[in-house]
């Protein structure tokens, strides 16, 4: 980095005193030198979706939400999360945490992320903090979702997180892989994976243990693991054979009151079930001092506070590390400092271990994902709770190899990754956005009336205002379908004015429907002439052909009462 591009990244991530001018100036680095606090220090990670390489990912224009949850944290984006947090427009914290300028200032502050930058700054922060005073944990949805993580079956990650260090992680998409492979995984692992949530069918005994107990400091902290209660709902049952899942909120009580009842001086809540259903926890379970809160993928750069409690989310896709320094007193946590770490490849220095450990683990597959299959010329994205460039490109796709096809859903998932205009298009970068171990999309006839109920079935969850009913996920992309849509009107009313094709959807009438990544097939009539193929064939496909993918993001809907963002062309 040169001494001019220094300047701009530490002017921009707010550095402005003379005295850590003079600091940054000749380290850079000195964002990351934290000066000690407290008794005990947690490094949290979650949701990386096995992204292992440094890249962009653009956080969702919009986050819809039911009127009781408005302005809450969890639904906050763009310049109502640079308010309510108090980020400084064009900062690196900024871009990290909002979509905001977007695209300039990708190009100012570089990629983020990337396995070897995010261990190196999670052993750094242990260094710094103490190694016998340090946790290292994980928030789950890391094993899978890359094309690595793919074609290795989850086992580069598990040598990812052995290398590193982590003490504690918990489950959701990590069951995508099978639970037979699952439990192989998890026997090569050397964290502990805690989950009060993950039960036996048959008896109801918790597959692991539920909590962890570690004394530091002379404190002592509990460690409760709360995995995706609705696992059974957001895939394939099969995966998860023989298993349960939940919320088990009197059972979470019931484990809160039992390291109480042991002297336990402070509980920590590692979890998966998102914001929204986190505080909802926090206002409701007694005891409880900390969640560290994954699965929607926000940034809370400021802890939230809900009762007594703190509550604390990582983001998603490697883009930060969390590091909380707990000031303990006898019975609970006397105060609290988090820093939201950027996992910034412009000011870090990969660790050379795990840089070592990724060459040779993508050697064996450079070929294949390092194809160059064309180049975007608009801006690539995947996260909004209802429309994406990426979802578009995919209805399209779909529709050339299948021309037939009148309506083409794709899931609402809120991981991949961004491309930015003028970046080619690999095979690497597609996967990001498609690495599902059901990636087959399907050809099959679905009635008219049923389309309806299925969009009223996806919004009923994703604009639920009690966050106990929603079930993950946001709104399915729908390509050859306009709508309009009423977030705040009741159940079975929030979808109206449905068109197929410009014309008003008949109930009675079948339509061909494509699907991938998720159930919808079973609802329909299967085309017979059609053999599955997987998304990321059929895309990659397309874009052979089309050589450049130039996608303005036009969504074909309107929401009726509430904002909704379309992202400035090219971002």
């Amino acid at each position: 980095m040169t001494r001019r591009e220094a300047l701009k990244l530490l002017l921009a991530a707010g550095i402005t005193t003379p005295r850590a001018f003079a600091q940054a100036m000749e380290r850079p680095e000195v964002l990351y030198d934290l000066p000690p606090f407290g008794d005990i220090t947690l490094l949290y990670s979650t949701d990386l979706h096995a992204q292992l390489r440094p890249h962009y990912f653009m956080e969702p224009p919009n986050l819809l939400a039911p009127r009781a949850l408005e302005g809450r944290p969890g639904y906050l984006t763009g310049e109502a999360a640079l308010r309510y947090y108090g980020l400084q427009r064009g900062s690196l914290e900024a871009h990290l945490c909002t979509y905001v300028d977007f695209v300039a200032l990708a190009e100012r502050f570089g990629p983020l992320g990337g396995a070897a930058y995010v261990g190196a700054l999670i052993k750094r922060q242990r260094a710094q903090a103490g190694v016998e005073r340090t946790l290292v944990l994980d928030g789950g949805d890391t094993w899978t979702n890359s094309g690595l993580s793919l074609l290795t079956r989850g086992q580069a990650m598990v040598e990812w997180m052995n290398r590193v260090g982590f003490d504690h992680m918990v489950f959701h998409w990590e069951y995508t892989l099978g639970r037979e492979r699952v439990e192989e995984l998890v026997g090569a692992l050397e964290a502990r994976v805690v989950s009060f949530n993950i039960v036996d069918d048959l008896f109801g005994d918790p597959i692991y243990p539920p909590y962890a107990i570690h004394t530091i400091g002379g404190y002592a902290l509990g460690v409760i693991g709360f995995s995706f209660p609705y696992v059974k709902v957001s895939h394939p049952e099969e995966f998860s054979q023989g298993l349960s899942f939940g919320v088990r909120e009197h059972e979470l009580q019931r484990y809160v009151d039992e390291l109480r009842g042991m002297g336990v001086d402070a509980v920590v809540l590692l979890s998966h079930g998102g914001v929204p259903l986190d505080t909802a926890l926090a206002a409701r379970i007694r005891g409880l001092d900390l969640i560290l809160s994954g699965h929607t993928h926000d940034f809370t750069p400021r802890p939230v506070r809900v009762g007594s409690t703190w509550l604390a989310a990582g983001g998603s896709a490697g883009k930060a590390v969390l590091r909380l320094d707990l000031k303990m007193r006898k019975g609970g946590i006397a105060d609290l400092r988090l820093r939201t770490l950027p996992v910034a490849t412009s000011v870090l220095e990969p660790d050379g271990e795990l840089e070592h450990f990724l060459q040779e683990a993508y050697a064996l597959h450079s070929g294949y994902l390092g194809q160059v299959l064309g180049t975007a010329q608009s801006l690539i994205y995947k996260r909004d709770s209802l429309y994406s460039t990426f979802d578009e490109l995919a209805g399209r796709a779909i529709r050339a190899a299948y021309p037939e096809v009148e309506v083409a859903f794709s899931p609402g998932t809120r991981w991949g990754t961004t491309i930015l205009p003028g970046q080619p298009i690999t095979m690497e970068a597609l996967l990001a956005f498609t690495s599902f171990t059901y990636p087959e999309v399907y050809v099959f006839k679905l009635k008219g009336e049923r389309l309806h109920a299925v969009l009223e079935d996806v919004a009923a969850n994703a604009f639920n205002p009690d966050p106990f009913y929603q079930q993950g996920g946001d709104m399915s992309r729908v390509y050859g379908i306009s709508y309009e849509l009423a977030v705040n009107a009741p159940t079975g009313q929030r979808v109206r004015s449905l068109e197929v094709g410009g014309q008003p959807l008949e109930p009675s009438r079948e339509y061909v429907v494509a699907a991938y990544g998720g159930r919808l097939q079973r609802s329909g009539t299967p085309l017979e002439r059609y053999t599955p193929r997987p998304v990321y064939d059929v895309i990659a496909e397309y874009i052979r052909q089309v050589k450049t993918v130039q996608i303005p993001p036009r969504p074909a809907l309107r929401v009726l009462d509430q904002s909704y963002v379309v992202p400035a062309w090219g971002g």
